[in-house]
Parts: C-alpha cells; structure tokens; sequence
C-alpha cells in the first residue's frame, strides 16, 4: 500500500509539473537565449582585444596603421578548418584570438599565454634575450606562486630553475609539450563544442562589407 501511495503521489507530482512545465520552459529558453547572446557578446568583446593586441603584429611598428589592420571573420569553412587539427587553430590568427578568448572565459588563459611565450623564445636569437626572457617566463608561469601560475609538475620546475641558468632554445621544452597536451586533451574539444565556435561555424547571410569588419 505505501508502494501504490507513493507511485500515485509521483503521477499526481508529475502531471501538475508537465502543466507547468510549458509555462517554465518558455522561461527557460528566453533565459537560455539572454545567457547566449550575453556569452557571445562578452566573447567577442575578449576577442578584438586579443586580434588587437595579437602578439604577431610587432611587425606593425606604425601606431597608425597598427590601428586601422582588422581581420575578417573568418568563412565557415575556414572556421570549420580549425576542428581537423589544433595545430590548425593555432595557426590562424583569427582562431588563436578566438581559442585565448575562450581560455579566458573558462580561466584557464595561462596556459596559451605561456604556449606563446614558449613559442616566442624559440626565435630569439641573442643570448642574452634568451637568458632574460628565459627568467621572465619563469617568474611569470614557472615559479611557486607565480602571477600566471601552469600546472605542470615538481621534477619539470626544478630543472627549469636550473636549466634558465645558463639559457639554451630548449630549457621549456618539455612543459611546453606538457600544456600544449593539456589544451589539447581538455581545453580544444570544448572550445568546438562552445557556442562561440558553433557560431563561426553558422553560414551567416551577412556579408563581410556589411559587418563592418
């Protein structure tokens, strides 16, 4: 008797839910549309301040034209390019914009910040940039309590402490594999499954002219 009382309570429960439950959904779907649109909007506010501010454009040494060079949306095909390899989205300025934007809304920007710098280092050619670059990334990503702080582990810490004494192209090497894995494994899948990426992927109607981008 308490088994029959208790499936008739669970009907009864249930049938006032579904008759309100059209009424919440409508509510829930407007809310889930604001979140999208508020997501998107943030999203691409991060996303001009990285093509802004992108670390390629040291070329551009006149203020002025550093200012006017914009870059196109990518087409949904290229957008679509990024989902065959990492490497691919990291390759193209527009999606390494879009991947450090969306790092940053999951907080995890440390990690491509530091990819970069890795990256940045490799092509240093004086010594002694290398050796002062080499100190600054270990103070800024490496070292305990450090601003940008990367996972890595405690053996891989202590021989780069040892190894920027006297700078060598390869002194990162290994935790920069370590965090390129880590986005990889973790942070690239959800970056194509994120509403930002879908987006990009969307054959929009608007032409590039008409965005004024």
């Amino acid at each position: 008797a308490m088994q029959s009382a208790l499936f008739l309570a669970l009907q009864h429960e249930g049938g006032r839910m579904e008759r309100g439950g059209s009424r919440r959904s409508e509510a829930e779907e407007a809310e889930k549309g604001r979140m999208k649109r508020t997501i998107i909007k943030d999203w691409k506010t991060r996303l001009s301040y990285f093509l802004q501010n992108s670390s390629n454009s040291t070329k551009m040494k006149s203020k002025k034209v550093g200012k006017h060079r914009t870059y196109f949306r990518p087409s949904p095909e290229e957008a679509q390019l990024w989902s065959e390899a990492f490497d691919e989205l990291l390759a193209n300025k527009y999606g390494l914009a879009a991947f450090r934007a969306f790092l940053k809304s999951e907080f995890c920007e440390e990690n491509i910040e530091f990819w970069l710098a890795c990256e940045d280092f490799k092509k240093t050619k004086s010594p002694q940039k290398l050796t002062s670059k080499a100190k600054k990334i270990y103070s800024d990503f490496i070292e305990k309590e450090a601003p940008k702080e990367i996972n890595i582990d405690f053996q891989t810490k202590n021989m780069i402490a040892q190894n920027i004494q006297e700078a060598t192209h390869t002194c990162f090497s290994a935790a920069q594999k370590r965090v390129y894995s880590l986005m990889e494994n973790n942070s690239y899948p959800r970056f194509l499954e994120s509403e930002f990426y879908q987006e990009l992927c969307k054959k929009t109607p608007i032409t590039r002219a008409a965005q004024g981008t």
